[in-house]
């Protein structure tokens, strides 16, 4: 198997989505205001477009991608559950 390169735009892209969940999950504050203000629904569309990435690389990534990739996303639903749960209960 051959050893693919590491793309640092995908990452980037990646970390981009990722902050911007973890923001609207309300684990860090607004990078323009400092509040912390929880958006579910805009959480799980970030989620949801991060999953859409993992499904459309399949099979593409180097295996540190794909780790990443995999790992980032499963924090972040696992996160997004947890704070359903709090809402619910």
């Amino acid at each position: 198997m051959q050893e693919k390169n590491i793309n640092k735009d995908f990452l980037n892209l990646l970390l981009m989505l990722s902050s911007a969940a973890w923001q609207h999950l309300g684990k860090m504050p607004n990078a323009v205001n400092g509040k912390t203000e929880p958006n579910l629904e805009m959480a799980r569309a970030m989620i949801d477009i991060i999953a859409m990435f993992k499904e459309k690389t399949l099979g593409n990534l180097s295996d540190e991608e794909e780790q990443f990739l995999t790992t980032n996303l499963a924090d972040l639903q696992l996160n997004y559950a947890d704070e359903v749960n709090k809402k619910m209960n």
